[in-house]
């Protein structure tokens, strides 16, 4: 199983003077990467929240290897750690130009309705992560 990748170029905005990517900034980047995947699988974000769908986070670890620096390339990488009843997991590796591991996490993900509702995830997005997800072990 390949995973998502999602290429980014640091901009000077998201760097501290030290420069280097602020620590609160690489879960905006993770965003990015997963609103990406979203929109290659055949639905945005704003689709899903247009049909009454929303996946708000739940949990975040995020494990810091390096720093990613201004007006770097990185890369980030996205699977589907679980999509099941109403949880919706995702891991990431965020490598730097050469390849190094600069961050890896996890967002933790439950699906609902506007109102707050937990409800099961929707069959077609399953369908359509699942050339991303892990196999189960």
């Amino acid at each position: 199983m390949e995973p998502f990748r999602h290429t980014h170029r640091v901009t000077y905005s998201e760097c501290t003077v030290g420069n280097h990517v602020y620590y609160g900034r690489y879960l905006d980047l993770l965003e990015e990467a997963r609103g990406e995947l979203f929109r290659t699988v055949g639905r945005t974000f704003l689709d899903w929240q247009n049909d009454g769908v929303i996946f708000p986070v739940i949990e975040v670890q995020l494990r810091y290897k390096g720093a990613a620096r201004y007006d770097e390339v990185v890369t980030i990488e996205v699977r589907v750690l679980e999509a099941s009843g109403v949880r919706l997991n995702f891991g990431y590796r965020l490598l730097g130009a050469d390849g190094t591991l600069k961050v890896e996490g996890e967002t933790r993900h439950v699906c609902t309705s506007l109102e707050d509702r937990p409800r099961r995830l929707p069959p077609e997005l399953v369908a359509s992560l699942a050339p991303f997800r892990v196999p189960a072990a």
